[in-house]
């Protein structure tokens, strides 16, 4: 099956996961959040066949992203709203809209941008400190064991690098921190 290229489309979240195979789950996912909700309003903005949203919608449901809502009793009319597991896909939407305006945008600038409407200024995005509200970046964070981690496909290498820093300096801070 041939892949449509999403390069050309006015989004840099479509432009971002251009790189990551199917972009079409993050594409629906953020018109739904944005308020498009309806399936033939959904095909209309994607431009995508009724046979793949419609598939993407059902394995939405299926996982507990979406819910179906009727809107209309006579003819029955449903549209697709997010759960909370739906809408917490927001943050990580933004994240990679942050990341498509910086790498990918048009010359003419980014196709969105985003207000923050408790303080009503248009804002960029970060991923920050639930402690200190620093950004974090790959350069002042490490990746320490969780409680499910283990070592199995995906993490035989991965895996025991992270297990390794558990048993270093950090660990004994986060125990420290947790007085």
């Amino acid at each position: 099956m041939t892949r449509t290229p999403l390069s050309d489309v006015a989004c840099s979240i479509a432009r971002a996961t251009d790189l990551f195979g199917d972009a079409w789950t993050a594409l629906i996912m953020r018109d739904i959040l944005v308020g498009i909700r309806r399936f033939d309003e959904l095909a209309q903005d994607l431009g995508l066949s009724r046979k793949v949203l419609a598939a993407r919608l059902a394995r939405l449901v299926e996982e507990g992203v979406l819910t179906r809502e009727r809107y209309q009793a006579s003819p029955p009319r449903e549209e697709y709203v997010a759960t909370e597991k739906g809408r917490e896909l927001y943050p990580v939407l933004l994240a990679l809209m942050t990341w498509g305006d910086k790498w990918y945008a048009a010359p003419a600038g980014p196709p969105a941008r985003i207000r923050h409407d408790a303080c009503g200024h248009v804002t960029t995005p970060v991923v920050a400190c639930d402690a200190c509200q620093e950004p974090l970046t790959v350069a002042d964070t490490t990746q320490l064991p969780g409680p499910g981690g283990r070592v199995g496909p995906g993490t035989r290498l991965l895996g025991p690098l992270i297990a390794a820093r558990g048993q270093g300096p950090e660990a004994a801070c986060d125990e420290e921190q947790v007085d």
